[in-house]
């Protein structure tokens, strides 16, 4: 089992090791690398690219045959560089039918070569087809106009012919790189017309060229006798221009020499001016350096009045500084010696505020010490005061036990008893009049349905002095 498994194993890796060299023999077989003046156009299952310089795809490609499934392409070679087409010994009519030959030679260049790829199956197809496009156009032009015209035209022929091709040529793919060019015209077989009409040139020519030769001659011996003529009336001006150019000559002389003693006078005296201005700018410039030296000496007296001031000033101000910065240090002590305790209590304050307990306990602690005061003082108040205390009970206890009871409900009730006590004596009953009670009467009522109720005395009850 382990030898079949190892069999197994060998027989794979032999066969993916043929696999890999034969995949690389193919690659390096079918690998294609396109030259610089053409462009392959590829054709494979799913798409059609171009390779070559300066095509987006590159310029290599694997060149694999058509009959391999799914990875087979065709290619068609077309050139990118320019290629020409000639048009020899092309017979042709003019409008009055006569005939002629003529040579063309025209220039193309291939611009979309996918397009031209899809109009043809080779580069040879499309120089056919160009060629029959060239013809058609050079027939239809040259019908239309008279031979002399086209002989002595030929520039602008060449120029309709490039025209009548130009949109024919767009569908190919393919773009002119210059005018079409018509070469030469001569005669068909058996036919003199180009001929005689270059007779009839060169006659033409040998009559313009005999009548030029004969008005060049008239031309000439006319222009000898004017130049004789005005030979000799140049000769006369000679003579006359000469005197006077002497007569001339010495009145410039005397002129002259009178103009150069003026010169010289005028010299001196500029030679002079020129002296008396060196001078003077010579003054000028020596009170300017004067004036220029004091003023630089007063501006050094100046800068140094500045620099002394400027100094004084400066201890002043730090002779201020220093006695603010150290009245500012002492009020900020005095500051934080006063915010001491306030911040102690501050931070008692807090300490209290977040702790219940001791809250309670101060609390407590107030509450006994008031509690104390409070006593001291109403014993000072009893002690001081005249009081009588009435009670219903057989106990003085069971009455009021305190002052602030008189302000209660229970308090009421004692003061209305201590008031019917009153009554019961000749001393209480004065004062009671005097205050304008009087319990035993009736009330008196606002209505005649009013009841009237009899004040029930309480019952004799004992007295005791607290």
């Amino acid at each position: 089992m382990n030898y079949m498994i190892a069999d197994l194993f060998t027989f794979v890796w032999v066969f993916l090791g043929a696999a890999i060299v034969i995949t690389l023999i193919a690659a390096l077989v079918f690998r294609r690398v396109v030259e610089t003046n053409e462009v392959h156009i590829v054709q494979s299952a799913k798409a059609t690219r171009s390779y070559g310089k300066d095509t987006p795809n590159g310029n290599t490609y694997y060149d694999w045959p058509a009959w391999f499934p799914i990875i087979g392409v065709t290619k068609i070679v077309m050139p990118v560089s320019v290629f020409d087409l000639e048009l020899q010994a092309y017979e042709a009519y003019d409008v009055g039918r006569v005939p002629f030959v003529v040579d063309i030679v025209a220039f193309f260049r291939i611009e979309d070569s996918n397009l031209a790829a899809q109009r043809v199956e080779s580069f040879d197809e499309l120089r056919q087809q160009l060629l029959s496009i060239i013809q058609g156009a050079v027939r239809t032009i040259l019908a239309s106009h008279d031979i002399d015209r086209i002989m002595l035209e030929r520039s602008i022929y060449g120029e309709q012919f490039t025209l009548a091709v130009q949109d024919q040529l767009n569908s190919w793919g393919v773009v002119p790189v210059k005018n079409i060019e018509l070469m030469d015209i001569r005669d068909a077989a058996d036919n003199m017309v180009v001929h005689n009409i270059m007779e009839k040139k060169k006659s033409l020519i040998e009559m313009e060229s005999r009548t030029e030769v004969a008005e060049n001659m008239k031309r000439a011996e006319i222009a000898e006798i004017e130049a004789k003529r005005e030979t000799d009336v140049q000769d006369q001006q000679a003579q006359q221009v000469v005197g006077e150019r002497t007569a001339e000559k010495v009145k410039a002389v005397g002129i002259a020499d009178e103009k150069a003693l003026q010169q010289i006078k005028e010299q001196q005296r500029v030679t002079k001016e020129k002296e008396m201005a060196v001078i003077q700018v010579e003054q000028v410039r020596q009170a300017d350096i004067t004036r220029e030296a004091n003023v630089v000496k007063a501006d050094e007296d100046r800068q140094t009045t500045i620099i002394i001031a400027e100094g004084q000033l400066e201890e002043t101000r730090k002779e201020s500084e220093g006695i603010q910065i150290e009245g500012t240090a002492r009020a900020e002590a005095e500051k934080l010696m006063q915010l001491a305790p306030v911040e102690a209590q501050i931070a008692l304050a807090k300490e209290i505020g977040q702790n219940e307990g001791y809250q309670n306990y101060l609390v407590a602690i107030e509450a006994v010490a008031a509690n104390q005061i409070v006593g001291v003082e109403q014993a000072k108040a009893l002690t001081d005061a005249d009081v009588k205390v009435i009670t219903n009970s057989g106990n003085p206890v069971d009455g009021m036990t305190n002052v602030m009871d008189l302000f209660s409900a229970k308090g009421g009730t004692n003061v209305s008893a201590m008031l019917e006590g009153l009554a019961q004596s000749e001393q209480g009953e004065r004062i009671l009049d005097k205050l304008g009670i009087h319990p035993g009467k009736k009330a008196e009522s606002n209505g005649p349905e009013a009841n009237t109720n009899d004040f029930d005395p309480l019952p004799p009850s004992k007295t005791s002095d607290v």
